[in-house]
Formats: C-alpha cells, structure tokens, sequence
C-alpha cells in the first residue's frame, strides 16, 4: 500500500499549469528592420517599458516601444562602434541609457532623448576603455546604481562604474583562463556566475574577485549558459558528451554534483534560460528553435518541473524581455518576449498569460516586482554592503519606500496637528490672537472671513477635516503640504471606493440572477430513434384516417374521440406535434379525398388481383388437361 501511494501522487497542483503563448498579429509586430546576421549568441535585442533596441551590425537602432509596424530602413540609429555589437542592456534604473559592448574592446554608455531618436546619436555620454579584446556579455548590477559589470575574450571579467568619469574601472577579476560563455549576476548583486569553453561553473563575489565554488558544469564542448535561481540556486543549460542538450541545477556552494540534471533534445541549437523571480518559472528558448519550453522552480526534488511549451513555424534568432513593470496586469500577462525571426526581418512580441476570467487585478500573480529605483550607490556597495533591491507593487505602481515615506510623512503631518489641535482646545477662553503657555500665538477663525470659511468647506469635502483650521502665517507652508497629502489620500481612496462598487455590484448581479425562481421543465427525456419515431406516426394517422372516414356513421364520434386523443398527447408531445395534430383537424376535406382516392386505388388492384387470380386457375386447368392427353397416348 506504502508502494502504490508513493508511486501514485495524482496531478500536481500549480496555478501556471495552464500558462500559454500568445503571438501578436502582423501588423502589431515590428517589421523591416535590418536584424544583424551574425552567428554569435549574443543579445541582439534588448527591452524596457519605454523603447526596444535592436542590433544592426555596427549600429543598433531604438524604436519607441509604442512604434509597430513597418519600420523605415532609413530611420535614426545610434552610431559610434568602429566593430560589431555583441551585446546591449537598458539601464534598469533609467529607461533612456543604455550600455553597448562591442567587437571594438569598448563599451558605450548612451542616452536616448524623450520620444525617441530625431536623428542619428553619435555622442555617447561614457566610454569604458579596460578589456584588450572583444567584450562579449555585460549585465547591470539590480540594485546599485551605475555599477555594470562585462566579460571579455581576453578572459577577464570587469566592473565599472559609468558615474564615475575619472577611474570608472573598480576590479578586473582574471581567474579564467579559457574563454567566457555567460555572465549572470545573483538578486542583490552579492555574487556572479560565469561558464566558460574549460566546461567550468564558476560563482565569484565580485568586489573582491574570490572564486566561492567552482564545478565541472556540462561536458559538451559547446557554448553553456547559467542564470541564478533563488534560494542560493543556479541553473545551467549545456550539451552532454554526446551532444544532447540538457539542463541542471546546482547549489551556489557546492559545485561539485548537480542537484538534478535532465536531457532536453538532441538539437544543436545553444539554449538560453530565462528566470523569472515572481513567479519561480524558468524559460528556455534555444537559437534557432521554433518553440519556447517553460517550466517551474520548487524547492524540493527534482528541483524543476515541466509545464508545456510555446510551438512557433518562425525560428527565432535572439530574444529580448520586458521588464515585469512593463507587462499588461489586465491581461494576466506574466512574461513577454520579443522574438528576432531568423528569417525575414521581424521583430514579434510573444505574451506568457495565464488564462483567467477576470480582468481584475490577481494578487496571486502579482507579487511586488523590482522597482525602477536603486537601493544604494556604487561607492557604498563597492565596500562590501549588500541591499535587497526596492520593490514596488503592480496593483498600484508605488515603490515600497514611497509608500513607507508617505506613511512615515502622514504621521508625522497627523502628529503635528494633533498638537496643534490641542493647543487649540487648551486656548479656547482666550480671544482671538492670544497667546499660550509656550508663547506660541494661536488665532482662532470666529466666522467672520469668508474666505476662510471657503478653505474650511473645501477641506470638509475632500475628506479632511482635522480639527480647527490655524491661521497663524508661519504654518501656511505646512497646512499647504497637508493639503496636498490629503488630495492624494482622497484620490486613493475613491480609486479603492470604485474598485469595491465594482465587487459589490458583481456580487449583486451574481446574486439577483440566483435568486430567481427556477422554471421546471416536464417534458419527456427519452429520445426515440428517427425510423421508429417515423413508422409509429404513419401508422398512428393511417389508422385515425381509418377510423375517421372508413365508416360514415361514426364519423362525427371518431372526430371528437380524435381530437380528445389530440389534447392529451399534447401534454407529452413537442411543439411540432401539436401543430400537426391541430392541421390535421383543420384540412378535414383535403385529408376525405386523400382516403377516397387511396380506396379507389384499392378496389382497382383487387380487381387485377381477381383477374390475375382467375386467370392462374384457366392455366392450371390446361396443365391438368394437357398432362390427361399424354397419359392416353402412352
């Protein structure tokens, strides 16, 4: 019994079992634009809310990401790499700077203007200058601002800061000593993983450039990937000893076995993962694929469990993805790609969405996201603190610390009228313009400004009434603040008063719909087959046409038997029945010369029958003469 239930789980619950893809028409699509052909697996394509970058050779242009359709070949690109682009990253704090790293040995910083490129941008805002050949990967750091880190062909992974003009490079970290396939960084920033052509899984802290763990990874000798999991995981995808693609996950700190490794296909394309933090799933796209697999992350064996895949007639070259503050929360919408075709030049945005009813907000779905604020400044970080990065929700596109800060300031403002307020009341004998305790002049309104009678009414009507209103002028600057907050907290709360009329009045409607009464439905279930449904009313009407027009004495009987038959199957009849039954007793004439005529037909074909019949007999009485003849001559 123990066997059958460890063998036996039943379907595993999971909320994105059910994640599909959803392709975006032609004409939202970005069209004509001149992809690069390049054989590198670079990322080619690079996404943020506001604007989406595509490698062209030398050039990459930027489109507002609002822009589809066809693009003119001839239009504004940014212009200033003297070899191939490898590898582009919008800023995650900035949506207009972007950093560039090319075939050069350099890496450009650039800023985009608001609205998008007028002419071609040739001036870029920082040049780092450190690596003695190509620069293959670059990666943002999460959550300190202005700190980038890159991998090199000549081995060397570098960390920068692009706000420093001066010295930009911090360290060069120099233990590989083969060439680097991937470069991810972990969620705050405190650890990096590379893999490199030594088939190595390498996890180095930056800052100081000290090797933590390192591991055979895959045993192929083609390109491998990784990106960080949480909960201290890394995953890997490479090529087995026999050229079959596969995947594995590995603990940060201890590289020497995998926790779990599984054979994906035997295609030769290099496969790329993708993490998604929120939602623990995992997608991996390879290079020339038509399909996108996913699959989700748990914390018990075996780590990584398939859910489905995304099937696409169109092999994809390169893939970029929006950050989770750019998705569409009405939609369901978890992840969003954005496909290069290999063939043609095409930018296609691919939706991950969960199907669900609702269009409201799902909570479920939706936990607090990365915000587009750094957590501490590279300076800081580089002396060895490590920040979890600031979060912010997607129900209301508030940062964490904003919401905190405004919290913080609404107590503070509350505090400092309440004080006020009691001073007030201490003070309420006294006349206008006297004075307290503490030597604080507090002036009290007796009605007679109108004018400050209006501000009081206003403040009544948007929710804020916080005791008698202070007309001393040196608080002018501080009830103005208290205004403002207090428009901003009614706002709030009209949105939140709207969103639970909505709820009420879904519920309302739910409700009247099942509070009415149910109409039973009496009529018979069985269903006859159609031939014997057809045979029994033929037989029914001949036999009625008989009984009604066969004897003329009973006609008028048989006419009111029939019509009480009528009526009470009526009751167990359809619709179509009844109707019938009424045209039958309506065309009582029609129906009487039908049966005359059917009668003479009758007595014409016993008459051919008796002529038949006699004319059987006058031969068999010639058989039986001619057979007497024989025997006589015999």
């Amino acid at each position: 019994m123990t066997n059958t239930q460890l063998w036996f789980r039943g379907v595993r619950p999971s909320k994105f079992r059910h994640v599909y893809g959803l392709p975006t028409r032609k004409e939202c699509c970005y069209t004509d634009i001149s992809v690069v052909r390049s054989g590198n697996d670079g990322n080619f394509c690079a996404v943020n809310p506001t604007f989406l970058a595509i490698v062209a050779d030398t050039t990459f242009v930027v489109i507002p990401i609002a822009t589809t359709g066809r693009i003119d070949f001839q239009c504004c690109k940014v212009i200033g790499h003297a070899g191939q682009i490898l590898d582009l990253k919008w800023n995650p704090f900035d949506d207009h700077t972007i950093a560039s790293a090319s075939d050069d040995c350099t890496i450009k910083i650039w800023n985009i203007p608001e609205g998008g490129l007028v002419n071609n941008l040739t001036n870029y805002v920082t040049e780092l200058v450190g690596h003695k050949r190509k620069v293959l990967h670059i990666e943002w750091h999460p959550t300190a601002s202005n700190v980038l880190l890159s991998a090199g062909f000549d081995h060397t992974v570098c960390v920068w800061d692009t706000g420093n003009t001066e010295r930009p490079l911090l360290n060069v970290i120099d233990c590989h000593v083969d060439m680097i396939y991937s470069l991810a960084i972990n969620r705050d920033g405190s650890m990096i993983a590379t893999t490199s052509k030594d088939k190595k899984l390498r996890v180095i802290e930056p800052r100081s450039g000290i090797v933590v763990s390192e591991g055979i990874c895959h045993l192929g000798t083609k390109c491998s990937k990784a990106v960080f999991l949480d909960n201290g995981r890394i995953l890997t995808t490479g090529f087995s000893r026999h050229s079959d693609r596969q995947y594995a996950v590995w603990d940060q700190h201890d590289l020497r076995k995998p926790l779990t490794q599984e054979v994906i296909d035997s295609s030769s394309g290099i496969v790329t993962p993708y993490y998604d933090y929120d939602t623990r799933m995992v997608y991996l796209a390879g290079k020339g694929d038509g399909n996108i697999r996913y699959y989700e992350v748990v914390d018990e064996p075996p780590y990584v469990h398939y859910l489905n895949q995304f099937l696409s007639g169109q092999p994809q070259k390169a893939l970029g993805f929006m950050p989770k503050r750019g998705l569409n929360v009405h939609q369901c919408e978890v992840f969003r790609f954005y496909k290069l075709h290999a063939a043609g030049n095409i930018c296609e945005p691919i939706s991950m969405i969960v199907p669900r009813k609702s269009t409201l907000f799902q909570s479920d779905l939706y936990p607090d996201t990365l915000a587009n604020l750094p957590a501490i400044g590279a300076k800081e970080w580089f002396q060895g603190r490590n920040v979890s990065p600031i979060l912010m929700s997607m129900k209301t596109g508030e940062s964490i610390m904003e919401v905190s800060n405004g919290k913080s300031n609404r107590n503070s403002i509350e505090s400092k009228i309440q004080r006020t307020h009691s001073i007030h009341l201490a003070n309420g004998n006294q006349t206008n313009g006297g004075t307290n305790t503490n030597g604080h002049t507090v002036s009290i309104s007796n009605g007679t400004d109108k004018n400050h009678q209006q501000q009081q009414q206003q403040q009544q009507q948007n929710g804020g009434n916080y005791g008698s209103n202070l007309t001393n002028g040196n608080n002018n600057n501080n009830n103005h603040s208290i205004s403002v907050k207090q428009q901003q907290h009614n706002s709030l709360n009209k949105e939140n008063e709207q969103l639970d009329n909505r709820k009420s009045d879904n519920n309302t409607k739910k409700f009247a719909f099942l509070s009415q009464p149910t109409i039973p439905d009496y009529r018979p279930q069985t269903i006859i087959e159609k031939s014997q449904k057809t045979s029994t009313n033929q037989s029914t009407k001949f036999h009625q046409l008989q009984a009604i027009f066969g004897q003329q004495t009973t006609n008028h009987k048989d006419i009111a038997n029939l019509q009480n038959n009528l009526l009470s199957n009526s009751r167990n009849s359809s619709r179509n029945s009844s109707l019938e039954n009424i045209n039958l007793l309506n065309s009582e004439n029609e129906l009487r010369k039908a049966f005359n005529k059917q009668a003479d037909e009758i007595k014409s074909l016993r008459k051919t029958l008796n002529v038949s019949e006699k004319r059987v007999r006058e031969l068999e009485a010639e058989v039986k003469r001619l057979q007497q003849q024989l025997k006589q001559h015999q």
